[in-house]
């Protein structure tokens, strides 16, 4: 593997070329800006007593100065948390708190939540905000400019601890072991960037998530390793996305399948009006992607989707062409880092075929941090780790996804995975969105219920309900189809694509001891 890949290179070999800019301020970044502003950081981040291991915290929306913070602290050796823009001041100082961060960077449009955060995290020692400032915190460009743009003498190479999204409770830090690399290591996802996905200098890179979420963090930072340039989105639009790749000639993009979901229900003149054939690659993850909507996809914009199941652990990861999927359509690939083990509950390995919790050997070694238990249930008898998510393999080692395991309904003894009914219910064209859990039933247990999104809330009636079970009984058994839907004017998804399933979940189940 090489090394010698990392944006202080690309400041010394083309200073001028855009490292990124911003979808909507039109803002540039080269790489020589890059380099002295990550070197500006990393200095402050010496002169506030961070050393390497240390861990610093960050809650900025998509900003202009996001990766000057990130790329200091991996020169630095910091170990970085970027915190979602979403959570409240509670939610916020339980990560600042837990990942034990010695500094912290807010922004000014997040001055509501930030403000709050030095009274309730007092191990932190220094407080900067982007923007302007707010009590209690300093301005963290004046901090940056009062520093050199030299680099630091100790460079080496920190890394980032994010912090899962907290579906089924507190959210936990998943901790790689810090191993005092050079900063211009290489790493499996550069490696799978360059060598699958053709990324390079010439890259052009659209994202359009939030940076906080792992995939977006590490993709831009890949693509900025190789020496492209990254459009990033403040938001995601489904037309200004089409926009932006036909403006930037656009090669590479990271996207989740209900972003493709409200693509392909933009109105068909809409679609047409874009030219998308500068795309290379669409990479897409975070969730299984409905069959019918990867098919009209790949119709639409070619064979160039390339889909892998990993999670922010780390731990493996798998891998599948638009071409191998079409030939196995529902398959998220094959084991490209890590090896993949389908287990009983009791640990024993399954034969192709046979359901079973999906886990990985031989990949990257994690831990939740300070919670040596969560780390215990993620680990068989083997060492093998697990995300909790369950699938099977077929005869050539092709992973098929069919559930994450928390959410798996038991109505009479019968397992009844749901992401297959929301696969079929979204491909109502009066469907925007779509939940499928358990709730209670008195005779079996739980029954399935589907909460609905419909693309107008007028649809929203009794009878629309009956032909949405309807619909989905054509198309699945009946005992997969929900026995009832609800509606909702919006469901409950991060701007990365997630859905807060427990949170909808959790409204069946008031005052019940048990959840099963």
């Amino acid at each position: 593997m090489e090394t010698n890949l990392h944006p202080s290179l690309h400041a010394r070999t083309a200073p001028d070329r855009i490292a990124y800019r911003m979808a909507e301020s039109g803002e540039t970044v080269t790489y020589r800006q890059l380099d002295e502003a990550s070197n500006r950081f990393a200095q402050l981040l010496r002169a506030s007593g961070i050393a390497p291991g240390d861990h610093i915290a960050l809650m900025v929306e998509n900003h202009p100065r996001f990766y000057e913070i990130c790329w200091g602290a991996q020169r630095a050796g910091a170990i970085y948390t970027a915190i979602s823009t979403r959570l409240s001041v509670d939610e916020a100082a339980y990560i600042v708190n837990d990942c034990g961060a010695k500094l912290f960077v807010g922004s000014k449009r997040l001055a509501q939540v930030a403000r709050e955060l030095p009274g309730k995290a007092p191990a932190v020692r220094r407080w900067l905000m982007l923007d302007g400032t707010v009590e209690g915190y300093e301005s963290l460009e004046a901090a940056m400019a009062a520093q050199p743009a030299a680099r630091i003498a100790d460079e080496v190479a920190g890394n980032d601890m994010l912090y899962s999204s907290g579906t089924t409770g507190r959210p936990k830090g998943v901790k790689i072991p810090f191993l005092r690399e050079p900063i211009d290591a290489t790493s499996p996802l550069l490696e799978v960037s360059r060598k699958v996905y053709g990324m390079d200098e010439n890259t052009v890179y659209l994202s359009p998530a939030p940076l906080y979420h792992a995939a977006p963090l590490r993709f831009n930072m890949t693509v900025m390793r190789l020496g492209g340039t990254c459009v990033i989105m403040e938001s995601f639009d489904p037309e200004r996305f089409l926009a932006l790749v036909q403006e930037h000639r656009v090669t590479h993009s990271q996207l989740v399948p209900t972003m493709f979901v409200r693509m392909l229900k933009l109105p068909p003149d809409v679609r047409a009006r874009y030219d998308v054939s500068s795309l290379k690659c669409a990479v897409h993850a975070a969730a299984p992607c409905p069959v019918p909507v990867k098919h009209q996809m790949i119709e639409w914009w070619g064979p160039i989707l390339y889909e892998y199941y990993a999670g922010t652990e780390g731990n493996g990861l798998t891998l599948v062409t638009s071409q191998e999927w079409l030939q196995r359509p529902g398959t998220v690939g094959r084991a490209m880092v890590g090896k993949l083990h389908i287990c009983d509950d009791d640990g024993n390995e399954l034969p192709p075929g046979e359901q079973g919790t999906i886990y990985f050997s031989d990949g990257r070694p994690f831990e939740y941090h300070n919670d040596p238990e969560k780390t215990a249930q993620a680990t068989n008898r083997h060492g093998w780790t697990t995300l909790g998510d369950v699938g099977y393999v077929d005869e050539d080692g092709y992973l098929f996804l069919t559930d994450r395991k928390a959410f798996m309904i038991i109505s009479g003894g019968v397992n009844i995975y749901p992401q297959e009914a929301e696969n079929v219910l979204v491909m109502h064209p009066k469907v925007a969105d779509v939940a499928v859990f358990g709730v209670p039933n008195e005779e079996f247990g739980e029954e399935v219920k589907a909460v609905v999104q419909p693309r107008d809330m007028r649809d929203a009636t009794p009878e629309f309900a009956a032909e949405l079970i309807a619909w989905c009984r054509e198309r699945l058994a009946h005992i997969k189809c929900p026995k009832s839907v609800d509606f909702e004017a919006e469901l409950p998804r991060a701007p990365t694509g997630k859905l807060y399933k427990r949170e909808l979940r959790d409204r069946y189940w008031k005052g019940r001891d048990t959840r099963i």
